[in-house]
């Protein structure tokens, strides 16, 4: 569960209008439960942790402070549980009265155990509640898998991989297995002492009756239920009953369609057994395939069904079928396959912003000492999150002190982070880390916001400490070593964000989803509404802070492991909080964004106000180096901005400075004149400072805003632009020079343990640079030949060769191309190429500028579609014109379909005259609009 973070500013809000009534039992009440009598200390490196929690405090608990033990099958004993997971409720029995669980949202299928089997519903509609203020696809019970006279106390979590699980059921003399997972359409089903039953909402419609095989329909969602060979499915009403023939197994599935019924059967009893991701980082790419593990249970067929997330097929290249189904992430896309593979341009992570001309030394020298200086630099703070919030800021300042030669106040600083960490990273003072058994995780004292009862938000805590403790790793080595400090790091990792799964002491990815790409919040997953994460800021900021440390101590597992979880959670904020291509929330929803995402859906809310800066703010949070991947969606974070002045009857007044810093990531310009108009006049947010917001906005105001659509071959590097310009920056943590090469071809040298910038306009492209695929379908171009759908560059020109007084209408002459490639779309129905492309002869007469559209479907060289437009003659007044599709289609060639990695290629040449023009670049005045979803 998000953390509730209450300040002065915000107490006097109301409290948010978020859940439904079936969402309010999420109580916080802590009743202490008696710790063990004697505590014994874990000695890692120079530190050391509890293996028993301080006397009068808490761990995991009930509803109601009952102390409570994992809810694990005979299967399961002794694993370490992933709690915080999409299906946690099974194994964290939070509410004493529901030894069931709570609904499960694997989309696009939701569950619902209970003491007859497994509930199951495919929502498709969606609903707005709480004022308006969040939608919901709600688990609404279609049928019920169970076995004939199945009445079972409970269920439990009896196994688990990356994004599956098996619940187990038993009342004595029946057992039940079942196996659920994201993106699976299928539920697989083990058991013994009794028939394979299927109950059913309303009288179901049969429409296919194949003997082992039924097709049915319920609540107008279709289902096909298979029993093994030789058995047959008897229909009574809304009971459906197969004896199976000698046999354990049976699965059903939900299609997309009736018609699909003979594809889904074909793998129907390929039970999967085991699901993993596995990923790897080289030059700037972030590759992950994820795969599934099967065993046929009868047959020798091993291939299978999934539906993939938004996030995960605007990033493959691999076939997908026509079938798709409705999720609350936008529509999600079959796979016929065991596995698929992804790749994305890395989100890029640097210590801090580089030094910039624009930032006055005296200014931020005066503002640096406000911090330093301060009586108590940790404002009060004793628990993990608002400890970890003082570490954070202080920890932001010390590399923009080093920048300004302000050696004795970036000493200072290092020697507060140092301090404090170092007192958490004892045991036995007043703050510090026990290790629970039961549980198997690490529980810092004083906890806040469920951390210990609920074991909600130690990602979010966590982030704070790990990141800390790698800005002192690049300033003293020495300090981060196993045998220094180190090892208590890596034991926060290992309980957060674990990269092993054969640890006996902490689950692999305790938040981290692989498959729905962002982590979740609540340990107990103890709502209708299913999991849920506020603050997904604040989860990146573990993972940026992986990056760093993985960096400063040379841990290439860590820093890689950091690359994939920032890069893949990255797009899932986008797509699934800002909803930056505008095809996940649903229409009637009437919000830009969701301050938090849950299972069913998402919330315009947070858990503790419903002031719109924090709702807008709490996504943003904490701003670092690590926060840079944000500005790949620039139009998104422009709407952000408007929305939240809408909903706020004006710009910000109490997080100004959160707000200001994410506009900088698109328009810098407009975010420091705001600053400027303040005048250091306001109250910074608590994990701010005036100096570290001062630095921010002058860096990104002189440098311009991140541009995402070039990345280095180094994790700590980034780009960016201003005009036509481009600043390279990149942090070496190594101990020897190198030089780090970008995907445009410019390249930067850097010397061992410092950072470096330069400035040009790039360099020869790579022949093969193996660009991102692009997102949305509105292009802008970039001198260079670049089409993108990246904003808020400059605006430029380039130079339309003459056509040299003879006529080339219809056949390009020495023409201007560019081109967008790895792009995934599927053809929108009735939709056509538009354009608007701004074009100038200045004095010239006579001239006549002409496109030329083309379609590489599958990035194999050759284009299936051609489209050449009507040429647009210019008039000789200087000034820009507008030239678009309007003009009409001369001729076309070929025919469009689905892109699957393909590349699309816009020309633009002089069809006439004897004079060249320009043609301008950068702006969203001129852009190519492509057909496609």
């Amino acid at each position: 569960m998000p953390s509730p973070r209450t300040t002065a500013a915000t107490r006097s809000r109301p409290a948010a209008v978020l859940l439904s009534a079936a969402l309010a039992a999420s109580g916080l009440t802590v009743l202490a439960a008696a710790p063990p009598a004697a505590a014994a200390t874990i000695p890692v490196g120079a530190g050391s942790y509890s293996d028993t929690r301080p006397t009068g405090t808490s761990g995991p608990t009930t509803n109601t402070g009952a102390a409570v033990t994992p809810k694990l099958g005979p299967a399961a004993q002794g694993k370490p549980v992933p709690t915080n997971d999409w299906w946690s409720s099974l194994a964290f029995q939070r509410y004493g009265d529901n030894p069931w669980g709570t609904p499960m949202y694997g989309h696009p299928l939701t569950y619902q155990a209970t003491s007859a089997g497994l509930d199951i519903g495919y929502p498709t509609s969606p609903s707005i509640v709480g004022d308006g203020r969040q939608y919901e696809y709600a688990h609404k019970r279609d049928l019920t898998l169970g076995l004939t006279g199945l009445n079972s106390p409970d269920t439990k979590a009896d196994a688990w991989s990356d994004w599956t699980v098996t619940p187990y059921w038993s009342d004595g003399a029946r057992t039940l297995r079942t196996t659920i997972g994201h993106g699976s359409p299928y539920v697989y089903a083990k058991g013994s002492g009794g028939n394979a039953r299927i109950s059913t909402a309303t009288a179901p419609t049969v429409f296919a009756d194949q003997g082992n095989v039924l097709g049915i329909t319920v609540g107008g969602h279709h289902y096909a239920l298979f029993a093994p060979t030789g058995a047959d499915w008897n229909v009574s009403g809304t009971e459906i009953t197969a004896g199976l023939a000698g046999k354990d197994y049976f699965s059903l599935a939900v299609l997309p369609s009736t018609d699909a019924l003979a594809t889904y059967r074909k793998y129907a009893f390929s039970f999967v057994t085991d699901s993993k991701a596995a990923w790897s980082y080289a030059g700037g790419t972030v590759r992950a395939t994820y795969t599934l593990t099967t065993q046929p249970q009868e047959g020798s067929e091993r291939g299978t069904l999934q539906a993939l997330y938004r996030h995960q097929w605007l990033h493959t290249t691999d076939p997908l079928t026509p079938y798709a189904y409705v999720s609350p992430r936008g529509v999600m896309k079959v796979r016929e396959a065991a596995s698929f593979s992804t790749s994305q341009r890395a989100a890029s992570v640097l210590p801090a912003l580089p030094k910039a001309s624009g930032t006055d030394a005296a200014r931020l020298r005066g503002y640096l000492g406000e911090v330093a200086g301060a009586a108590d630099p940790f404002s009060g703070a004793t628990d993990t999150y608002w400890t970890g919030k003082a570490l954070g800021k202080l920890a932001q300042l010390v590399p923009v002190a080093d920048q300004i030669g302000e050696s004795a106040t970036r000493d200072k600083l290092l020697g507060l982070l140092k301090g404090r960490l170092q007192e958490w990273f004892t045991a036995g003072g007043a703050n510090g880390f026990a290790y629970d058994r039961d549980w198997k995780t690490l529980i810092g004292y004083p906890a806040s916001y469920g951390s210990d009862t609920e074991l909600n938000d130690h990602h979010f805590h966590y982030s704070y400490y790990v990141y800390a403790a790698a800005v002192v790793a690049q300033y003293d080595p020495a300090w981060a070593a196993d045998s220094a400090w180190g090892g208590m790091v890596k034991t926060l990792v290992r309980d957060a964000a674990n990269p092993s799964r054969t640890d006996s002491a902490y689950p692999f990815l305790r938040g981290f989803d692989v498959y729905a790409g962002h982590s979740w919040a609540s340990g107990h997953q103890g709502f209708a509404a299913g999991n849920n994460q506020e603050s997904s800021s604040e989860s990146t900021n573990l993972s940026a802070g992986l990056v760093l440390w993985g960096a400063a101590t040379g841990n290439n597992e860590l820093r890689d492991l950091g690359v994939y979880l920032l890069t893949t959670e990255s797009e899932a904020i986008a797509q699934y909080w800002f909803d930056a291509d505008q095809q996940v929330f649903p229409g009637s929803f009437g919000h830009d964004t969701v301050g938090m995402v849950w299972g069913s859906g998402g919330a315009y809310a947070t858990w503790w106000t419903a002031n719109p800066e924090e709702i807008h703010g709490i996504n943003v949070l904490p701003v670092t180096g690590g926060s840079l991947h944000l500005a790949g969606k620039k139009a998104a974070i422009r709407r952000n901005i408007a929305e939240m002045e809408r909903e706020n009857g004006g710009p910000a007044v109490e997080w100004k400075d959160i707000l200001w810093e994410f506009q900088s990531l698109a328009d810098p310009g407009p975010a420091k004149a705001k600053f400027d108009a303040a005048g250091g006049n306001y109250t910074p947010e608590a994990g701010e400072s005036r100096a570290h917001t001062y630095h921010w906005l002058t860096t990104l105001d002189s440098l311009g805003a991140p541009d995402t659509a070039i990345t280095g071959d180094l994790p700590t590097s980034a780009v960016f632009t201003k005009g036509t310009t481009r600043t390279y920056a990149a942090h070496n943590h190594g101990p020897t020079a190198r030089t780090v090469t970008f995907s445009d071809g410019g390249k930067l040298t850097v010397p061992a343990r410092s950072t470096a910038t330069g400035t040009g306009a790039g360099g020869n492209p790579d022949p093969d640079p193996d660009p991102e695929p692009p997102t949305g379908n509105t292009f802008q171009l970039r001198t260079g030949g670049t089409l993108t759908t990246a904003t808020g560059a400059g605006a430029g020109s380039d130079t339309i060769a003459s056509a040299g007084g003879a006529n080339h209408d219809g056949a390009p002459h020495q023409p201007l191309v560019y081109e967008a490639r790895g792009v995934n779309g599927t053809v929108r129905s009735g939709a056509a190429t538009a354009f608007r492309l701004q074009v100038d002869a200045g004095a010239a007469v006579g001239l006549g500028q002409q496109a030329r559209v083309s379609y590489d479907l599958t990035g194999d060289g050759s284009f299936e579609r051609t489209e050449t437009y009507q040429y647009f003659a210019t008039d000789p007044v200087a000034g820009w014109e507008e030239y678009s599709q309007a003009r009409g289609l001369k001729s076309a060639t070929g025919t469009l379909g689905n892109l699957r990695g393909g590349t699309v290629r816009l020309e633009v040449w002089s069809a006439i005259g004897n004079a060249p023009a320009k043609l301008q670049t950068g702006t969203d005045r001129s852009v190519l609009v492509m057909p496609f979803q």
